[in-house]
């Protein structure tokens, strides 16, 4: 997976790197690929624009194909003969401490103005961290101009482990002020956590609007690599996306996987006329169908759970109630199911990357299936997960946001299955055949009765 997949870029992002443990690797990491691997831009656009508005150091400079040094406040533009191939790094005069200056905002923003004529991507490394894999942003930095429209904050996994000292830590006081953590002992997984999801942490300075994206890079052993997942739930709060990642310059940029919010919509509109009584509202173990579907979303901690009504809305909203779901009544629920499809897909964030659709008839199908689902997409991105049960397709089913245009697009009594011609599907092999049940008929409704609840107290 490339950097470009994992952040979800378009053609021209205006992006900028902040944080510790990695941010220069990263940032000609990323650029690199877009001239080895353009994503659809257009013909001919083989430049992209790097900058940084802080110090970078000389030995780094050889990295990019050309070096721009501007003086104070030298003004930027275009010139006559067009801007050379390659990856045109722009940075202030050098110093005779071994760094360069940084750009004033003013630069920035012509550099901005002269990318933007010539579509052209730009990246900005936008604060230091004295190469320690680990840091807190003093008040002034990160220095990120208002038009980025992305920011991925970086944090080295080398540091989880080690004292919170000036070797590991950039500004080890300011970050202990914000973990709560004294200085000398070891940076927790929560401790770093508390330090990225603060104002005055990893959100200081991004601008309104802007996706924000943590990178947990030197994910490198196995060890890492766990802490990483178990973090990236609370990140998320704050957070569109997180990648785990060891980057290198290498060809691959070594991504593990990129985890980002994953809706769950439960598809609870039909009156189910061939079984003469809406299926969702049978009771089983003491709670109705839908309650189940619900149940197994939040255990697998889709978040937020869309609940798409249409016949029985009210019976269905009152067995609900209490549970943190949200309701949307499909008004058109009797012209099939593509349209509670996009009912459930209206009422989602934007920043969801991936949404799970669940069937109110099937309540068998646990959460760690659900959860299989979640992690087979993170680990590289796909555009369909779907269950393969004795080589038999099943549900539910994860699709990308990518997929979404096409779901909105679904017209008539069909489902997302329709788009299984249209993308590649990842197959998630699980052995209980048991998911493989549902409500149809009478007789299916009274051998479910004589089946144990096997998710209870999970």
């Amino acid at each position: 997976m490339r950097l470009i997949d994992a952040f979800r870029l378009g053609i021209t992002p205006r992006l900028a790197f902040s944080g510790a443990g990695g941010k220069t690797t990263a940032l000609f990491r990323l650029g690199r690929e877009f001239l080895e691997v353009p994503p659809d831009r257009p013909a001919g656009s083989k430049t992209i624009f790097l900058a940084a508005t802080t110090h970078m150091a000389i030995d780094q400079l050889p990295m990019a194909d050309w070096h721009i040094t501007l003086r104070e406040e030298e003004p930027v533009a275009s010139p006559a003969a067009g801007w050379p191939s390659g990856l045109l790094l722009f940075t202030g005069p050098s110093g005779q401490d071994g760094r360069t200056a940084g750009l004033s905002l003013a630069q920035m923003d012509q550099l901005f103005t002269c990318s933007k004529m010539s579509q052209i991507p730009l990246l900005v490394e936008a604060d230091g961290s004295r190469q320690r894999p680990l840091k807190a942003p003093a008040t002034h930095e990160p220095v990120i101009p208002a038009w980025v429209d992305t920011v991925v904050v970086l944090a080295g996994l080398s540091g989880l482990g080690k004292p919170l000292t000036a070797q590991w830590v950039h500004r080890p006081e300011r970050f202990g002020d914000l973990a709560g953590l004294p200085l000398g002992q070891s940076v927790s997984a929560e401790a770093l956590v508390r330090v990225l999801i603060h104002p005055s942490g990893g959100l200081q300075g991004i601008p309104e609007g802007a996706r924000r994206i943590v990178l947990l890079n030197q994910a490198d052993n196995a060890e890492l690599q766990a802490a990483a997942r178990m973090m990236a739930p609370d990140l998320l709060h704050a957070y569109q996306a997180v990648v785990i990642a060891s980057i290198g310059l290498q060809e691959t940029a070594g991504i593990q996987a990129v985890h980002e919010p994953t809706a769950g919509v439960i598809l609870a509109a039909g009156a189910a006329s061939r079984f003469g009584q809406p299926k969702q509202m049978l009771p089983w173990h003491g709670k109705p169908l839908v309650w189940h579907a619900v149940r197994t979303a939040l255990d697998a901690g889709l978040a937020p759970v869309v609940v798409v009504t249409g016949h029985a809305a009210d019976q269905v909203q009152a067995a609900l109630a209490g549970l943190p779901v949200e309701l949307a009544y499909n008004p058109d629920w009797a012209s099939g199911q593509s349209t509670s499809v996009i009912t459930g897909l209206q009422h989602l964030p934007s920043q969801v990357g991936s949404v799970v659709f669940l069937l109110a008839d099937q309540p068998l199908v646990p959460a760690g299936l659900v959860h299989g689902l979640i992690e087979t997409h993170a680990a590289a991105c796909v555009s369909i997960v779907a269950p393969l049960v004795q080589g038999q397709r099943a549900n539910p089913v994860l699709f990308d946001c990518r997929t979404f245009p096409d779901l909105l697009s679904l017209t008539g009594d069909v489902g997302g299955r329709a788009l299984f011609s249209r993308y590649p599907v990842s197959w998630l092999s699980w052995n209980d055949d048991s998911v493989l049940f549902d409500v149809d008929t009478l007789q299916d409704y009274q051998a479910l009765l004589g089946l144990p609840d096997t998710k209870v107290g999970t």
